[in-house]
């Protein structure tokens, strides 16, 4: 009886001691954290998407409160939502510029060839792992949506002719369109970048005509007509220089032959110059 008594003590000593190691523990490594961090994580979308920059919701919740951003950063918010964040904060919303996905290719199955008939998996990765996926272009969007499927606000759907659309209302800049694209052909831009090169393609001339309607053929009539500086021809291929967006303007558009160069106007409204070659065709063009 006394060896079991004299166990229990033990044990009941043994916990007292280890309780108390736990409270000395706690009190001297305690981090205290704003409660205020809580309050307004609640208030943000938690979509975790990474388009205000930080890593998710509750770093950029922690970031808020410290007062090192705005909330207006939070672009996948609505205004209203953000601005109740700013005044439980006791700070200014911020005046970030909302950026949307842009997809550098106008080349549908109406105006870009198909050289090779893909099989397998329907995934523009897997059909690129394959031949580049048997687009006469080898730098032209596949069309297979894979864009679509990983964008989890639902601002990208593919049209009539395989090309993905962005939906500047929806589009929140989280960038996944632009991991996933094998070729490369998203990026994210401020919506104040109107003038866009719809053409990725490093082809010259004749060459890239047999290949896609629409692209660019460097034959640099964009770069004649703007402000010295904001366009040049590299690799082929007509390259905006957006630090001078100041001084873009349709004018770059409007001698452009193929309509490889465009003014996108809100709504996702695409302006080609009067000089472009009218696209007419709704169908498919054949395999050639």
């Amino acid at each position: 009886m006394a060896t079991i008594l004299t166990a229990v003590g033990f044990m009941a000593a043994l916990g007292l001691m280890l309780a108390l190691m736990l409270v000395v523990a706690n009190r001297r490594f305690y981090v205290y954290e704003d409660p205020r961090i809580d309050q307004v994580e609640d208030l943000l979308p938690k979509a975790n998407c990474g388009a205000c920059g930080e890593a998710g919701c509750r770093t950029f919740a922690e970031l808020l409160v410290k007062g090192e951003v705005e909330p207006g950063k939070c672009t996948v918010n609505a205004k209203d939502t953000n601005q109740i964040i700013a005044d439980f904060l006791g700070v200014s919303l911020g005046n970030t510029e909302k950026r949307v996905a842009r997809l550098a290719c106008a080349g549908g199955d109406h105006v870009a060839y198909i050289r090779a008939s893909y099989g397998g998996i329907s995934s523009c990765r897997a059909a690129a792992l394959v031949g580049g996926g048997g687009k006469g272009c080898s730098w032209g969007c596949l069309g297979m949506g894979d864009c679509v499927e990983v964008c989890q606000f639902g601002a990208l759907s593919l049209d009539a002719h395989g090309l993905p659309v962005v939906d500047e209302d929806k589009c929140t800049a989280c960038g996944d369109c632009v991991t996933v694209c094998p070729k490369d052909l998203f990026s994210i831009h401020p919506v104040s970048h109107r003038l866009w090169v719809a053409c990725k393609s490093l082809d010259a001339g004749d060459e890239v005509e047999h290949q896609c309607e629409v692209a660019c053929t460097a034959c640099g009539r964009c770069v004649q007509d703007s402000p010295e500086g904001l366009i040049e021809i590299r690799d082929n291929l007509a390259v905006l220089d957006y630090d001078k967006n100041a001084l873009a303007s349709k004018v770059a558009i409007e001698r452009c032959p193929t309509g490889a160069i465009v003014w996108l106007e809100p709504g996702g409204v695409v302006t080609k110059g009067r000089d472009a070659r009218k696209v007419v065709r709704k169908a498919a063009l054949p395999m050639a």
